[in-house]
């Protein structure tokens, strides 16, 4: 399925599951993760260390700004690192064995809308009494299952047909 349904998809869900038109919401350094992941998943893959200073120019992200994304996506192993002259960052695995949401979470943490929500077992004294725990459970499943749906591949295969439509079908 074309990401942008899938992401029409999962704002009309959100439209009408929460009545509002989004409330969550994804912080600079989360849209930059991915961009940074989609460039290295272009330009270097598994194989080519890719500079700060490369992704830097083809992103307009400054390279501090970037220091500041890489570190987390390193810490969680979802990117391998050189220092050096030649060095730079690559994909640690291929594009399409990570999800938007494993980066996501590197660099946002959890998705919960609530906090009883972040641990795998709920604490919360009142979950048996909450009126809403439900509500929050399936909106946490609705952004969860989204984000895990969509792979880097298929963020870099939506890439690459904006940059040359028709390519892929070659």
């Amino acid at each position: 399925m074309n990401i942008m349904i899938l992401q029409c998809k999962f704002v009309f869900l959100m439209t009408n599951f929460i009545g509002k038109e989004y409330i969550m919401k994804v912080s600079t350094k989360g849209r930059y993760a991915l961009r940074l992941m989609v460039d290295l998943g272009v330009n270097g893959g598994e194989d080519k260390y890719i500079s700060l200073k490369d992704i830097s120019a083809r992103q307009n992200i400054s390279i501090k700004y970037l220091e500041q994304i890489v570190t987390p996506l390193h810490r969680a192993g979802l990117v391998r690192s050189v220092r050096g002259a030649q060095g730079g960052y690559r994909l640690s695995r291929k594009a399409d064995k990570y999800t938007a949401g494993e980066i996501l979470r590197a660099i946002e943490g959890s998705f919960a809308p609530i906090a009883c929500l972040e641990t795998p077992e709920n604490e919360c004294e009142r979950y048996h009494d909450c009126a809403t725990v439900g509500f929050w459970e399936g909106m946490y499943k609705v952004i969860s299952d989204y984000v895990d749906s969509v792979s880097l591949k298929q963020l870099i295969d939506e890439h690459m047909s904006r940059q040359c439509p028709g390519c892929q079908e070659k």
